[in-house]
């Protein structure tokens, strides 16, 4: 993140946010004289060097790769900082969502992404091996001062300070599903994950065990950073419940799904035939500029580089509510960005959450392709003030039903 002057008044730019065609959109986001300050006065007041805290999870960043920072996110009292199905679940408003992760500290140390001969390492991996917050002694280089690390993917969270010491001041509970996957050192990562997920963990959860190295065959496994590993997780489960919905019957008529969270807004159609997939970004003051990715049957072989996390994450939302009701579908998914609602970047959970928010409402049906698309355009129309017609015609999945012969009609 980088601090910007625009007229006088500061303010974030969340510099990757969507891409059109390779080209970076900008958009103005959070106010601190609005949001940040509101966290900062306390935080300092309260900050020490040295503490009893508890640590609910692991960063793991990306820079200098494979020699990266790890930072065991902790706070001297936990209210919720680090439950983003909560905050779902709960509407909580942006400003306390920032409020509570200003009161993480990001207490950092150097590892070499295959080498757990680290204590600090050994520590980090114990603790994201709990559901619940770790009590943990801290030890910091410095007394903290205030500051907030945005991105686009993951959650915010406050200061980066060095770790001097720390230490585990309680016994840690390990899940036995868990541990027993944990320690099968011939168990591949992919394997571990769709097993844990049947079981009923979360993918909170499951990027956070996945981060610090503990999935996956021995002489494999490795430190995976946190922007990568929720990517990852959501990939990994996503591909194994379309190889499960490939088995599943086509709908039998076209809906269309509409929700949203926090300024994000899913309008997600569904077309009866096989599976495919494609999802378009918008920031709605954006009247020209959007990006797209798209999969056909058959899935994708590279990343999908222009709606990057945001891609998979509501693939995965979408492929529960396909699993749930045992049916198959061609998806075509439309996000709308409000930045006048969506402030500030929060992480790709909040597009998961979006699109979960969606795909729980009553669906609208409709009798043939035409009627659902004539609906598309007025609804986006009049909910937005906005012509989606561009987005429509570009579809690369519009274009194959509309190419693709059925076999009744030979």
């Amino acid at each position: 993140q980088k601090l910007y002057i625009y007229k006088k008044t500061p303010f974030f730019m969340d510099l990757s946010y969507i891409k059109d065609k390779g080209k970076t959109l900008h958009y103005s986001g959070l106010d601190p004289k609005k949001i940040k300050l509101n966290s900062q006065e306390e935080f300092n007041k309260k900050a020490k060097q040295d503490y009893f805290g508890e640590s609910p999870n692991i960063f793991v960043g990306r820079f200098g790769y494979p020699h990266v920072n790890v930072g065991i996110l902790n706070t001297e009292q936990y209210i919720n900082n680090d439950e983003p199905l909560l905050w779902s679940k709960e509407n909580y408003s942006i400003p306390k969502i920032i409020d509570l992760r200003t009161q993480l500290v990001n207490a950092q140390f150097k590892a070499e992404i295959k080498s757990f001969k680290n204590k600090f390492l050994e520590l980090s991996q114990e603790i994201s091996l709990s559901q619940k917050p770790v009590d943990v002694e801290i030890n910091l280089s410095k007394k903290p001062n205030f500051n907030l690390t945005f991105n686009k993917e993951e959650a915010p969270h406050g200061c980066n300070i060095e770790l001097k010491k720390a230490q585990v001041t309680e016994n840690v509970h390990v899940p036995i599903k868990v541990d027993k996957v944990v320690s099968d050192t011939d168990y591949k990562a992919a394997e571990a994950l769709n097993q844990l997920y049947k079981q009923g963990f979360d993918e909170h959860y499951l990027t956070k065990i996945l981060s610090v190295g503990n999935l996956g065959i021995k002489t494999e496994r490795k430190l995976v950073p946190t922007r990568w590993s929720i990517t990852a997780t959501d990939d990994t489960i996503g591909k194994n419940i379309i190889k499960e919905i490939k088995n599943f019957p086509q709908l039998d008529c076209f809906q269309a799904y509409f929700g949203g969270h926090l300024g994000n807004y899913y309008l997600i159609l569904l077309f009866p035939d096989a599976w495919q997939y494609e999802l378009f970004e918008t920031i709605i003051i954006e009247q020209t500029s959007y990006s797209t990715d798209y999969e056909n049957y058959y899935g994708r072989k590279e990343y999908a580089s222009s709606t990057a996390g945001g891609y998979y994450a509501a693939r995965f939302a979408i492929l529960e509510k396909l699993k749930k009701n045992k049916k198959q579908a061609s998806v075509l998914a439309l996000r709308f960005v409000d930045p006048n609602e969506y402030v500030a970047p929060l992480g790709v959970w909040v597009v998961r959450e979006a699109t979960r928010k969606s795909m729980t409402s009553q669906p609208i049906e409709f009798n043939s392709k035409e009627l659902l698309l004539d609906y598309t355009l007025q609804f986006i129309r009049r909910k937005f003030n906005y012509d989606c017609s561009p987005q429509l015609r570009q579809s690369r999945l519009l274009d194959t039903l509309k190419k693709q012969k059925k076999l009744f009609e030979f």
